[in-house]
C-alpha cells in the first residue's frame, strides 16, 4: 500500500532546483516515487502506508526551500477522556498530508500541521465530525489568498528595486556620455558620484534581491548550484568589485579601478521584474482549475429537525436533506426525493438544454437549478463530489511529469555546474590573453556567462504548457488524469474502439416497424402489450418506442412465452404472434417479400422480428443499439489526421462489420471476449503500433489500462473512468478529435519551448563569453545578459499561454465551456 501526497514548495527557479528537491526526497526512507514540477511548484511524494510526511518536509528545508506547510488550532467540542484524544489524533493523522497532529483535553484543542496541498482543513474537520466530535471553524488561508500574497511581495520589491535603480542607471549613463560628464563632474568629482551609485545600489542588492542570496547559499551549501546561485553570484561580482573600487581604487591595475553599480543594481531588478511576470503567467496557467472552484456552493439549506437551515459546504454530510431554490448551485451530490425542476449541467455534459429533474434522479453539485425547488438528499460530499474528482484529476495531471521533462530535468541537473565552469574558463582566459585592462574584460565577460546561462526557461519549459494544455482540456470536457497523456497521445498513431457504449449508444432502440396489414399505431400498440410481458432487452426496446410516442398500452390475455422462439398472447379480442423468422415458419406463416426487407435490416446491423395478427404477417419490426451522434464524423475527422482506427468487439462478426461499414472503419477485431480485450491491444503494441483504447464498461479497464494511452467515455463506469488516463466528460466520440488535437499542439508547443531555452542558452553563452569580440568588437553587457535571460522566461510562458486560444478543428456543436452556462 502507497500513498501519494502534495507539498506545495517556495524558493525554486529552475530546473536545477526541480532536480535538488527531487534527489533530497528520494533519499528519504519510506518515499517510494517522487514528482517536482516548478510551475505548480509541488511535489508529489509518493509514500510506503503510515509514512509520515514530516521527514519529507525536513528534507525539502534542508534542500534551502520552503515547503508551504500550515498550522491550524482546531477547537473540539465533544472530548471527555484520554480515549477520546487518541481517538482524535489517530483520526486526523490517517489523513494525508499530515506532518503533526497533538490534541490536547485541557484546552479542548487539535493543534495541526499539515500540508495544504495535500489536505484541507475543511477535509480535517469532516474526519474529526466522522470519529465523533464536533469541530470548531476559525477559518484558514486559501492558496489562492498565500498567491496572492506572494504576489503583492514581489511587486512591492520591483517597485523598490526600481525606485533606487532608475537614478544608479541616470548616474552610470551621466558618466558615459561627454555632455552630461561634464556637468557631472562641475557638480560633484567621479568617487562623489560612485559613493552615490553604492548607496543606491545597496537596498537593492541586499533588500530587493535578499531572495537570491537565501536560496544561492543554501544551494551551494549542498553543493548543487542553481539560478539563484548564478544570480547571486553575478549581481555580487558586479557589486562588490564596485566597491572595491571605490574604497581601494589603488589595487587595481590602470584604468580597470571601474563602477558596476548599475550592472549590479539592474541585474536585480530586471530578473526580479521578470519573477513577477512569471508570477502573473503562472497564475494565469492554472485559471481552469481557479473556474472549476468558483462553481463550488459556499453554502448549503439543510433541512434538520424539519426546520430549513443555511450551513457552509463543510457542514454538509451524506444522508442530509437539502433543499435547493430556483436559481441556486445545487450545493453537492445527491438523489431527488421531491419536488421537480429543470437543471443546468452544462458544466459536465456541455449540453446548453436544461435537464429535467424529478423524484429519484440524480443531481450533480455545481450545477444550475433553473426554475423549480428540489428537495434531495445527500449522497456524495466534499473531495467525493464529481466536481471534486474533476478539480482532482485536472490537478494531478498537472503535477505530473511527463516523460520529455525527466530528460529535460537531468540535463538541467549537470548543466549549471558546466556554466560554472565555462565562467571560470572565460575569467581566466580573458585574464591572460585579453587586451587592456584585462581585469575589467574577465570581470564582463564572467558575469554576463554567469547571467545569461540561468536555467528558468527549461525548468518552465514542459509544466507550463502541461498546465495550460490541460486546463483548456477541462474546458472542452476532456479530463487528462495524467499529464503524461498530453504527450503520449500526441504519439499515437491507432486508435482502438469499444462499440457498444461507446461507438454505439449502448441499449436497445425500437429503430423500424413496417406495417403490412393494419393501422401502424394500432398495430404496434398491441405488439408493445404482449412485449411488455417480456424482460429481454429487445422487449424493452419496443415498449420503450411505443411509449414514446404516447401509445397506452392495452391488456392482454393467454401469454405464452416460448424460449429462442417467439411469445404469443391476446389482445383486443386478437391473436397476436411475437417472434424471429424461425418462430414464423412453425406456426406456417408465409413471409413472402418481408423476408428480402429483413435481410436488408440484418445488413444494418439490425436485429428483425415480425409481428403476426390472427394468423396473417402484420409487420417487420426492427431493434438495434444505434450509433451516437457524432461518431461517423469523429472516425472521418480521425482518420484525417492520419490515424488508424480499429473497432474491438464480442459481438458476432456480421453485426461487427455492419456498424463498421456504417461509421466508416475498416479493421474490424470482432467476437473477442472480454478477457482478451486486452491481449488484442497487447498485440497491436507488439507490431510497433502506438495504441489508444476507447471504452466505457467494466471489462474495459484491462484494456484501457494496457493501451499506451486509455480513454474512458465519462458516462460510462467508474472502473472504467479510473483506469483511463484521459476522460471524455461528455460521451461524444468528437471528443477524442478534440483531445488528440489539443495533445499535438500542446507537445509541439513544449518542442518550441525546449528549442527556444536550449538554443537560447547554446548560442548566446559563447556570446556572452565574448567569442564575437575579436572579429567585430562586440562584447555583452551583463545588463543585456540580465535582460535576455528574463526574456526567455517570458517567451516561454507566453508560448504556453498560446494554448488558451486553441480551437480544434472539430467541435461538438452544442459545446459549452466546463464552467460556464449553455
Amino acid at each position: 500500500m502507497t500513498e501519494r501526497v502534495d507539498i506545495s514548495i517556495r524558493g525554486m527557479s529552475c530546473a536545477s532546483c526541480v532536480g535538488r528537491v527531487e534527489r533530497a526526497l528520494k533519499k528519504q526512507s519510506g518515499v517510494t516515487d517522487v514528482q517536482v514540477n516548478l510551475a505548480t511548484e509541488k511535489a508529489t511524494v509518493t509514500f510506503e502506508a503510515h509514512a509520515n510526511p514530516s521527514q519529507a518536509v525536513h528534507a525539502v528545508e534542508e534542500a534551502g526551500y520552503q515547503p508551504v506547510v500550515e498550522t491550524a488550532e482546531i477547537p473540539i467540542i465533544g472530548m471527555t477522556c484520554g480515549s477520546c484524544v487518541s481517538r482524535v489524533e489517530r483520526t486526523i493523522e490517517k489523513l494525508p498530508g499530515i506532518v503533526q497532529a497533538s490534541v490536547n483535553l485541557t484546552t479542548q484543542k487539535a493543534f495541526v500541521r499539515f500540508l495544504p496541498a495535500a489536505v484541507t482543513l475543511p477535509r480535517i474537520h469532516h474526519a474529526i465530525r466522522d470519529a465523533g466530535y464536533e469541530p470548531q471553524d476559525q477559518g484558514e488561508s486559501t492558496q489562492t489568498e498565500r498567491e496572492d500574497q506572494e504576489g503583492v511581495q514581489l511587486r512591492n520589491k520591483v517597485l523598490i528595486a526600481a525606485a533606487f535603480t532608475i537614478p544608479v542607471v541616470f548616474i552610470a549613463m551621466g558618466k558615459m556620455i561627454p555632455a552630461l560628464e561634464a556637468i557631472f563632474t562641475s557638480i560633484m568629482p567621479h568617487r562623489g558620484w560612485m559613493g552615490i551609485e553604492w548607496l543606491l545600489t545597496t537596498p537593492v542588492q541586499f533588500y530587493a534581491g535578499a531572495r537570491f542570496y537565501r536560496a544561492g547559499f543554501a544551494e551551494l551549501r549542498h553543493a548543487n548550484p542553481g539560478m539563484n546561485s548564478l544570480v547571486m553570484i553575478g549581481s555580487s561580482a558586479a557589486y562588490f568589485y564596485s566597491m572595491a573600487a571605490l574604497l581601494i581604487p589603488g589595487f587595481f591595475p590602470a584604468g580597470t579601478a571601474g563602477s558596476y553599480f548599475e550592472a549590479a543594481a539592474v541585474i536585480v531588478t530586471l530578473i526580479l521584474l521578470g519573477r513577477h511576470f512569471e508570477h502573473v503567467a503562472k497564475g494565469r496557467t492554472s485559471e481552469a482549475i481557479k473556474k472549476l472552484l468558483q462553481l463550488q456552493a459556499k453554502t448549503a439549506r439543510v433541512i434538520r429537525n424539519g426546520d430549513t437551515v443555511e450551513v457552509p459546504i463543510e457542514a454538509v454530510v451524506p444522508g442530509d436533506r437539502i433543499l435547493a431554490r430556483p436559481g441556486e448551485r445545487i450545493p453537492v451530490d445527491g438523489i431527488v426525493e421531491e419536488g421537480h425542476s429543470y437543471v443546468d449541467e452544462s458544466m459536465i455534459s456541455g449540453e446548453p438544454v436544461p435537464v429535467a429533474k424529478q423524484m429519484d434522479n440524480e443531481v450533480v453539485g455545481g450545477t444550475i437549478n433553473k426554475n423549480g425547488a428540489l428537495t434531495f438528499r445527500a449522497t456524495r460530499v466534499g473531495a467525493d463530489t464529481v466536481l471534486s474528482q474533476i478539480v482532482k484529476m485536472v490537478e494531478s495531471a498537472q503535477a505530473e511529469k511527463p516523460p520529455i521533462q525527466k530528460l529535460a530535468d537531468k540535463i538541467a541537473g549537470i548543466f549549471v555546474p558546466i556554466v560554472l565552469l565555462i565562467a571560470a574558463i572565460t575569467f581566466t582566459v580573458w585574464l591572460g590573453f585579453g587586451p587592456a585592462p584585462a581585469l575589467a574584460f574577465a570581470f564582463v565577460t564572467t558575469v554576463s556567462v554567469l547571467l545569461i546561462a540561468c536555467p528558468c526557461a527549461m525548468g518552465l519549459a514542459t509544466p507550463t504548457a502541461i498546465m495550460v494544455g490541460t486546463g483548456k482540456g477541462a474546458e472542452m470536457g476532456v479530463l487528462f488524469r495524467k499529464g503524461a497523456a498530453l504527450e503520449t497521445l500526441a504519439r499515437v498513431d491507432t486508435i482502438v474502439l469499444d462499440k457498444t457504449g461507446t461507438l454505439t449508444m449502448g441499449r436497445p432502440e425500437l429503430t423500424d416497424f413496417v406495417v403490412l396489414e393494419g393501422q401502424e399505431n394500432e398495430v404496434l400498440r398491441w405488439v408493445a402489450a404482449v412485449e411488455a410481458q417480456s424482460e429481454h432487452p429487445i422487449a424493452e426496446a419496443i415498449v420503450r418506442g411505443a411509449k414514446d410516442l404516447g401509445l397506452d398500452l392495452p391488456s392482454i390475455s393467454r401469454f405464452q412465452a416460448e424460449p429462442g422462439f417467439g411469445i404469443e398472447a391476446e389482445v383486443d379480442g386478437h391473436k397476436l404472434n411475437v417472434g424471429a423468422d424461425r418462430y414464423m415458419s412453425r406456426l406456417g406463416i408465409d413471409l413472402g417479400k418481408a423476408e428480402e426487407r429483413a435481410t436488408a435490416l440484418a445488413r444494418e446491423a439490425k436485429s428483425p422480428l415480425y409481428a403476426a395478427v390472427d394468423g396473417r404477417l402484420a409487420a417487420v419490426i426492427a431493434v438495434a443499439d444505434p450509433l451516437k451522434e457524432g461518431s461517423v464524423e469523429a472516425i472521418a475527422s480521425l482518420r484525417a489526421q492520419g490515424l488508424d482506427v480499429a473497432m474491438l468487439t464480442g459481438d458476432n462478426r456480421a453485426t461487427a462489420e455492419a456498424i463498421a461499414r456504417q461509421v466508416g472503419i475498416q479493421q474490424v477485431l470482432a467476437e473477442v471476449l472480454p478477457d482478451q480485450k486486452a491481449n488484442e491491444v497487447k498485440r497491436l503494441q507488439t507490431e510497433g503500433r502506438n495504441t489508444a483504447f476507447v471504452g466505457d464498461g467494466i471489462n474495459d479497464a484491462p484494456a484501457l489500462a494496457q493501451a499506451d494511452v486509455g480513454i474512458a467515455i465519462g458516462t460510462g463506469t467508474d472502473i472504467a473512468i479510473e483506469a483511463g488516463d484521459v476522460v471524455l466528460m461528455r460521451g461524444d466520440l468528437r471528443g477524442i478529435v478534440n483531445a488528440t488535437a489539443l495533445s499535438k499542439r500542446t507537445r509541439k508547443t513544449i518542442l518550441s519551448n525546449f528549442a527556444w531555452a536550449y538554443g537560447y542558452n547554446v548560442a548566446l553563452i559563447p556570446v556572452a563569453a565574448g567569442a564575437l569580440y575579436p572579429f567585430t568588437g562586440f562584447l555583452l553587457n551583463p545588463i543585456l545578459a540580465a535582460a535576455a535571460m528574463s526574456l526567455s522566461s517570458i517567451f516561454v510562458l507566453t508560448n504556453s499561454l498560446r494554448l488558451r486560444r486553441f480551437q480544434p478543428d472539430s467541435v461538438e456543436p452544442s459545446q459549452t465551456p466546463a464552467g460556464e452556462p449553455g
